[in-house]
């Protein structure tokens, strides 16, 4: 369980815990008896058609639970090896910025925006146009104030009721007396694939046809399929054990009963074309931020873009939908009172992530102007008069609270989110269809989207344990 407490405020996770907990297990023949293997197959749907590799054994999926017939490998030997998430990877054990490093980062940031303003003042200047007086405060930073101030004491008590309960039972644990161990750097490993170049590649692959668009569903037998096979097309790994894929000479894992779709925004209709609908959609949008233009990390889409995502074609009636957003008022209002409108939406809940250390301290000082230890969650039901008339009138749909607080170790990598599907049971139906969009790793029982969406099942990411037989 990813879940460690729930209290009134909310959950204190621990997402290694949960990604631990998927069985990454990859079952492998014994490689002699392997190598008198007869070709093998792809199963698409109710299609079964032969597929080679054109970039040989090393682009394959292997995995196999099924015996084989013949004499000759009846005696092949099973390997299961298993693979476990990098725990270093979590090991956040001091405040990115601590206290006493606070005021000198926040001086380092003034420096960085007083160059904006001077640079921005000179092309005033240059086109001879009248210059506007400077304000302490713009109003977006004004209102981001005004909003800290009313969820300053939630964040607060909430979060620290929760930490306390984690340093109680032993989850969490003061490191204070070994800040200098606690502090050592971890060496994140090198982004050694863009997938989202790779999907922009696939744009100029020759379009498949209808047939060949179908599902392709990695079956217990052993699979070898192309790099073109998997974009643009749903992938299904329907086994109880992991599949391993080589794409682009990079190994990813796939747990079992996992779905996804690589692509980008401008190619989502396989999503549609399965005739799919979801009984919850988590929403992660590249939003536009002055750190993402700075740092050039990835592409993010306007609101316009973002409001054309077919939502209201993926959802199932009265489906839960949960939008993560920064904390940019101008992001919050976009999702409440133009996105979830736009969608048949109506807003239910507002929730945060607040992240900590393994010791229990925010992550950047609450009050930081520029960096806050938390983010939000827009949660919202789709309430068109269609989906009402279709709901179960026996089926109580269970009001979701406000306010909550989800508190976590996040991880060192970038963008990767603390899992949802244990906060979120208790409000969806069961055995619901859950999808996640913008969707940077893989969970069973989930359908993932995005061009990024293999991200964070990279081999490099995992650490293989001592094999068994």
């Amino acid at each position: 369980m990813s879940v460690v407490h729930e209290l009134l405020p909310g959950w204190l996770l621990d997402h290694l815990a949960f990604i631990n907990k998927i069985s990454y297990e990859l079952h492998q023949h014994h490689e002699p008896c392997c190598s008198k293997s007869q070709p093998t197959s792809v199963h698409l749907d109710s299609l079964h058609v032969d597929s080679v590799s054109s970039f040989g054994a090393s682009a394959t999926f292997v995995a196999s639970t099924n015996k084989p017939e013949n004499d000759d490998r009846g005696n092949c030997e099973m390997f299961v090896q298993k693979y476990v998430f990098r725990s270093e990877l979590f090991d956040v054990s001091k405040p990115y910025i601590t206290s006493a490093s606070h005021k000198e980062y926040q001086e380092s940031n003034e420096k960085e925006d007083l160059v904006d303003d001077v640079k921005k003042e000179i092309s005033i200047s240059v086109n001879g146009k009248k210059r506007k007086r400077c304000v302490a405060f713009n109003q977006g930073e004004l209102d981001a104030m005004e909003y800290h101030r009313k969820i300053r004491g939630l964040i607060l008590d909430g979060s620290s009721q929760l930490i306390q309960e984690g340093l109680t039972s032993g989850f969490l644990h003061s490191c204070s007396e070994k800040r200098n161990k606690c502090s050592e750097p971890v060496t994140l490993p090198l982004d050694t694939c863009n997938l989202s170049e790779l999907c922009e590649m696939a744009k100029h692959l020759p379009s498949l046809n209808e047939v060949e668009l179908q599902t392709l569903q990695l079956m217990e037998d052993d699979a070898s399929v192309t790099e073109q096979d998997l974009f643009s097309r749903i992938v299904e790994n329907t086994s109880s054990f992991t599949k391993m894929i080589t794409l682009m000479g990079q190994k990813y894992l796939l747990p079992p009963k996992s779905r996804f779709l690589l692509s980008d925004i401008s190619c989502m209709h396989p999503l549609l074309n399965c005739k799919k609908t979801y009984d919850v959609i988590v929403i992660d949008p590249p939003w536009q931020n002055k750190s993402v233009k700075r740092s050039n990390r990835y592409s993010y889409l306007s609101p316009l873009q973002i409001k054309q995502i077919p939502v209201p074609k993926l959802a199932a009636p009265s489906c839960l939908i949960v939008t993560w957003v920064t904390n940019r008022q101008k992001h919050l209002r976009f999702v409440k009172e133009e996105l979830y409108p736009s969608w048949s939406v109506e807003v239910v809940a507002e929730w945060h992530w607040v992240k900590i250390t393994s010791s229990g301290e925010f992550v950047f000082p609450l009050d930081s102007p520029h960096k806050k230890p938390y983010e939000g969650l827009i949660l919202g039901r789709v309430r068109e008069k269609a989906a009402s008339l279709l709901r179960n009138a026996d089926e109580e749909e269970l009001p979701i609270p406000d306010h909550k607080l989800i508190v976590s170790v996040p991880c060192a990598l970038h963008s990767h989110k603390p899992p949802l599907a244990e906060v979120l049971k208790d409000y969806i139906k069961p055995e619901g269809e859950c999808l996640e969009l913008f969707a940077r790793n893989l969970q069973p029982g989930w359908t993932s989207w995005g061009n990024e969406v293999l991200k964070f099942q990279h081999m490099d990411y995992f650490v293989a344990l001592k094999s068994k037989s």
